[in-house]
C-alpha cells in the first residue's frame, strides 16, 4: 500500500479550484459520482416508522447521536405512539423515557409542544410543508428538511448537520462558515434532484472516514480530489 506521503507527492496539482477556493464544477461532479458509488443507499439512521415518529426523533437528535436516539425512541413510541398521545404524557413521563439524550428536560417540553400543535392545528398529521413545520417548537430548518426529504421525499433544501458543514468545506464544494451559508451554497451547485441524498452521503463519510479530528485521507476515494487531503 502507498504511503500518505507518496500519494500525496502523487498529487502534486491538486483539484481545480475557483476564484473563491472552491473545487470546480467538473470537480464536484467527479466527486458526487464517488460519493455515489461509495453510499449508493444513504438514508437517515434514525428509527421511525411514520412521519411522526420520524419528527419526534430528529427533534431528539439536535446536539445528540443518532446512536443515542435510536436507545429511547423504542420505548417512547410504545407509550406514546400517536400525536394524541404524546400531547397528553406529562413533562416528567417523558423526561423520565428520554433522560440519556443531551438537553433532555428542553426536548420533552418541545416534542409535547409539536405533538399538542399537529392536534390542534393540523388534524394531528405532520405538515408537509416547510413554512409550516417550522412553526413546531424545536424545529427549524434544518428538522423541517430531515422530516421533508425523508418522510415525503420533497427537496426544499439541504439538510446541513455539523458533518456536512465540516464535509463540504473540506472538500471544497463551498465556502462557509455556518449551515445557513453552506446549505445556500450547497443549493446553488447541486441539482435539485440530488439534495436529499447528498446530506445523507455526507453524513455517512463524515461518520465513517472524513471525521472532525482524525480523517482517513490515506484511504479516503475523495482524497485525489479534495483540496484538503492532507489534514490528518
Amino acid at each position: 500500500m502507498a504511503s500518505r506521503a507518496s500519494k500525496t507527492k502523487a498529487r502534486t496539482r491538486g483539484p481545480s479550484l475557483r476564484e473563491d477556493g472552491t473545487v470546480d464544477d467538473a470537480t464536484l461532479r467527479r466527486q458526487l459520482r464517488r460519493l455515489d458509488r461509495l453510499y449508493p443507499d444513504a438514508d437517515c439512521a434514525l428509527v421511525h416508522r411514520n412521519p411522526f415518529e420520524l419528527l419526534v426523533a430528529t427533534i431528539l437528535s439536535a446536539q445528540t447521536t443518532d446512536k443515542a436516539v435510536n436507545k429511547v425512541t423504542p420505548e417512547l413510541f410504545r407509550r406514546f405512539p400517536t400525536p394524541e398521545a404524546l400531547a397528553s404524557a406529562s413533562q416528567e413521563e417523558v423526561e423520565a423515557i428520554i433522560r440519556t439524550i443531551g438537553f433532555y428536560r428542553t426536548k420533552a417540553k418541545n416534542i409535547r409542544g409539536a405533538a399538542k400543535m399537529l392536534v390542534e392545528r393540523f388534524g394531528g398529521k405532520v405538515p408537509d410543508r416547510l413554512e409550516e413545520l417550522i412553526q413546531l417548537p424545536g424545529v427549524a430548518r434544518k428538522t423541517a428538511n430531515v422530516v421533508l426529504g425523508v418522510a415525503f421525499g420533497k427537496a426544499e433544501g439541504i439538510v446541513v448537520d455539523t458533518h456536512v458543514l465540516r464535509l463540504s468545506n473540506r472538500l471544497g464544494f463551498v465556502r462557509a462558515k455556518t449551515p445557513v451559508e453552506a446549505e445556500r451554497q450547497l443549493m446553488e451547485r447541486i441539482p435539485r434532484r440530488r439534495w436529499i441524498k447528498i446530506s445523507h452521503q455526507l453524513i455517512w463519510h463524515g461518520r465513517l472516514v472524513c471525521k472532525a479530528r482524525k480523517p482517513a485521507c490515506d484511504t479516503c476515494a475523495l482524497a485525489p480530489d479534495c483540496p484538503s487531503a492532507e489534514v490528518g
